[in-house]
């Protein structure tokens, strides 16, 4: 099993959890972040006074999923994620050694 992380912008989060449930992706967790990275943040205006955003608010999306379905989500994640200017975001891919299901003791793939 593999644990598929994105990181991507807020708006695009309806269209990549529609991709993934379209390929058999039903459960997920979805986590509001901030970071930067070659985009390095930028300059807003708030009364009159300029000021600098560090940290642009993005959103981690994490599938736990069988292998065999890894490349399809990153596949569906790239296409509905991408709009080709900078701080689209990042894909991470980790391997994940087990996993259990609290409520019914089930293991590994039966839990997911």
């Amino acid at each position: 099993m593999k644990k598929v992380e994105a990181i991507i912008k807020p708006f695009k989060l309806d269209e990549v959890r529609e991709a993934l449930s379209e390929i058999g992706i039903n459960g997920l967790t979805v986590t509001e972040v901030k970071g930067f990275g070659r985009q390095k943040g930028h300059t807003e205006l708030y009364r009159g006074a300029e000021y600098v955003v560090d940290f642009l608010p993005k959103v981690k999306v994490e599938v736990v999923l069988a292998e065999e379905l890894v490349d399809r989500a990153i596949e569906a994640i790239v296409a509905t994620a991408r709009t080709g200017k900078i701080g689209d975001g990042k894909i991470f891919v980790t391997p994940v050694e087990q996993v259990v299901r609290i409520r019914t003791g089930e293991t590994d793939e039966d839990a997911v």
